[in-house]
């Protein structure tokens, strides 16, 4: 591409496309332009190195949310998304789709599409006065068709939820697999990061953070800390319980049936996408919550996921208290988790990789 030439209309979607969310900011798609308002996305998943991308599911989400955010970017031009077919020959683990876009739509540009780079993850607490009436319906419209959102909120279910996130917290943070996955995607000594998360964004005071660095060189230290100076306690109160508490409220994202395959996820992704930014246009802060829902799904399946044998036991225990909160049926259709609220815009936060270092190379 010739950097001193205007970019085509087609990249100028692309590069507001890429600030979609994805799990770790890993960013799971590459772009093939295929012709003036055509292209592919060549997506794949984590599954293999990532505990929490179970069968690839939270990957497909944002990959979902890239072609929403596509969609609302392409808008802006007075396109429509006419097709967004995924490739049957494609693999599950990378799957590639096929989208055409009509220049001549004269499509209105859809209001959410002003949120695709400010929306961002806020980690930290935010204000516990409850969401109105106004809110909540603009955030319910958001999903669209299929969906709707289960509301947890109210001091006594704060408590509750925050207690889950808890629970759910020292599993993640005792797991060698899990170190894995957050020795990797934390970069240290920063505010923003194109390709990971910024330790200035964690939402830890920087006394834990300088704690959490020298800790997480290893897993030995890792383990020495647990095991005898109660190392989970402070970044689990921390981030965990006090923002759990700290929220208007959580919500679960539900599909009207069961998410099936690829598809379904996909199709989630997009509604997810929607809400995330029908509450950044409102105002609201937001956070992902999604790690109570992998390890239930590890639970009710007995899959076997750490090397760890006491893990298994331990998910069961954060499976059954996730489904005293919400209810087996809406365990069964839970697509997405998160919290919602005032709260002051993040610091510091996650980038992007630039738009060439995105495209597809064979």
């Amino acid at each position: 591409m010739n950097s001193s030439a205007e970019p085509s209309p087609l990249l100028r979607v692309l590069d507001r496309g890429r600030w979609a969310p994805s799990g770790d900011n890993m960013q799971v798609w590459r772009f093939e332009v295929m012709g003036p308002h055509a292209l592919r996305v060549h997506g794949f998943d984590t599954r293999s190195h990532c505990v929490y991308d179970l069968d690839g599911h939270p990957s497909q989400i944002s990959l979902g949310a890239l072609l929403e955010t596509l969609a609302l970017a392409a808008s802006e031009m007075g396109w429509s998304l006419e097709e967004a077919r995924r490739l049957p020959e494609s693999p599950e683990e990378k799957p590639v789709f096929e989208l055409r876009f009509d220049p001549d739509a004269a499509c209105p540009p859809d209001p959410l599409a002003r949120a695709i780079e400010t929306r961002c993850v806020q980690r930290r607490p935010f204000r516990t006065r409850p969401l109105n009436d106004g809110e909540k319906r603009a955030m319910e419209a958001a999903v669209g068709a299929g969906y709707s959102l289960l509301w947890l909120e109210g001091a006594a279910t704060r408590w509750r939820t925050a207690k889950l996130l808890f629970h759910s917290a020292k599993l993640r943070l005792t797991l060698p697999e899990a170190y894995e996955v957050h020795r990797d995607v934390i970069e240290w000594g920063t505010r923003f990061s194109k390709d990971r998360i910024p330790d200035a964004a964690l939402g830890a005071n920087p006394a834990t953070v300088a704690l959490m660095r020298q800790v997480m060189k290893s897993w030995g230290r890792v383990q020495l800390m647990n095991r005898f100076f109660a190392g989970t306690w402070a970044p689990r109160i921390e981030l965990d319980l006090l923002p759990g508490l700290g929220c208007a409220a959580h919500f679960v994202l539900l599909a009207d049936r069961p998410a099936a395959d690829i598809d379904d996820y996909v199709a989630a992704g997009r509604a997810m996408q929607r809400l995330w930014l029908s509450a950044t246009t409102l105002g609201l802060q937001f956070q992902p919550e999604v790690t109570p829902l992998v390890f239930a799904r590890y639970a009710r399946e007995k899959r076997v996921f750490s090397s760890v044998t006491s893990c298994l036991p331990r998910a069961q225990r954060v499976k059954e208290r996730l489904e005293d909160l919400i209810g087996q049926d809406a365990l069964a259709r839970a697509v997405f988790m998160g919290r919602v609220g005032e709260g002051d815009v993040p610091t510091a936060r996650s980038l992007r990789k630039d738009l060439a270092e995105l495209m597809h190379k064979p």
